[in-house]
């Protein structure tokens, strides 16, 4: 089994993850629809120091109003390479200016890719180098490249490991929680079915999951695509566009504001509140299946 990986400084970003040469990570701007436009010009990108949006892009810090896009800066920043090795990539993105015009605090991202014959572990570090307490969210947003014409038909499902009975679905309204649950879509208490109408709504978001992992699966074959480990995440999101061929399975501490939310960056939901001179240090795995 021969696996390789391909990561970027530019977001600390994933962008390729091949096994035995074939590619599993959607290609992102390489990738275009039948009129030549990008479907998603992302691959892997890391949410910090948010996961979601914002009410009105912007939240209040220290009585101060800050202006925050969805989820984060940091995938849209230059990290710098710790280290590089045929197994083992590791970036960190350091508080500056241009951080600390939008996020009032010190800190250190640290994001790190290992692999291991057919997994993949994905590490984020947050050091608060600050001398307060630091709020914040983290999260993955990976894309599996699946095919598109088998999705749209409805051949690609979710299948937890566990019965989900204490499983809740948010309700989003223009990217934010609503405040009642979403429909519950689970089929008989483990799976999820996905295809073209599945995200007609943006983002299936669920919390209260028994399960520690979620396999990635298809009806025509019977056989697993992957297998998600998420058991260090509260939240899990599932995601993609019309027609795109891929899914993404995002592991998630942290998500959008409510709509009734005080705009309070210290009061969002599940916020991760970090002292001083301490580190968080969380990680999902990814394990590919040869279909």
């Amino acid at each position: 089994m021969f696996t390789q990986i391909e990561t970027s400084k530019y977001g600390g970003e994933l962008l390729s993850f091949k096994l035995n040469g074939e590619e599993r990570i959607h290609q992102g701007a390489e990738c275009l629809d039948e009129n030549g436009k990008v479907y998603w010009k992302r691959h892997s990108p890391v949410l910090f120091p948010i996961v979601g949006k914002l009410k009105r892009n912007q939240t209040i810090i220290n009585a101060k109003t800050y202006e925050m896009f969805q989820h984060g800066f940091a995938r849209d920043l230059e990290f710098e390479p710790v280290t590089k090795l045929n197994n083992f990539h590791s970036y960190v993105l350091k508080s500056n200016k241009n951080t600390l015009a939008r996020y009032p605090y010190n800190f250190e991202l640290y994001t790190t890719y290992r692999i291991f014959e057919n997994k993949l572990t994905t590490i984020y570090k947050v050091v608060n180098t600050s001398n307060t307490n630091m709020p914040f969210c983290i999260g993955g947003h990976p894309a599996f490249k699946v095919d598109a014409e088998a999705f749209k038909n409805g051949d690609y499902y979710l299948e937890f490991e566990e019965e989900e009975e204490k499983i809740h679905f948010m309700y989003l309204v223009d990217g934010l929680i609503g405040t009642d649950y979403a429909k519950n879509i689970i089929e008989d208490k483990r799976r999820i079915s996905l295809d073209k109408n599945s995200f007609s709504n943006d983002a299936i978001i669920m919390k209260g999951m028994t399960s520690s992992n979620v396999y990635l699966k298809r009806k025509s074959t019977g056989k697993s695509v992957l297998r998600v480990d998420f058991s260090e995440f509260p939240y899990l999101g599932v995601w993609s566009k019309p027609g795109a061929p891929f899914i993404c399975i995002e592991p998630w501490h942290g998500m959008s504001d409510s709509i009734k939310g005080s705009g309070i960056f210290a009061e969002k939901t599940s916020i991760i509140n970090l002292d001083p001179k301490k580190s968080f240090e969380c990680k999902y795995t990814v394990e590919f299946f040869e279909e």
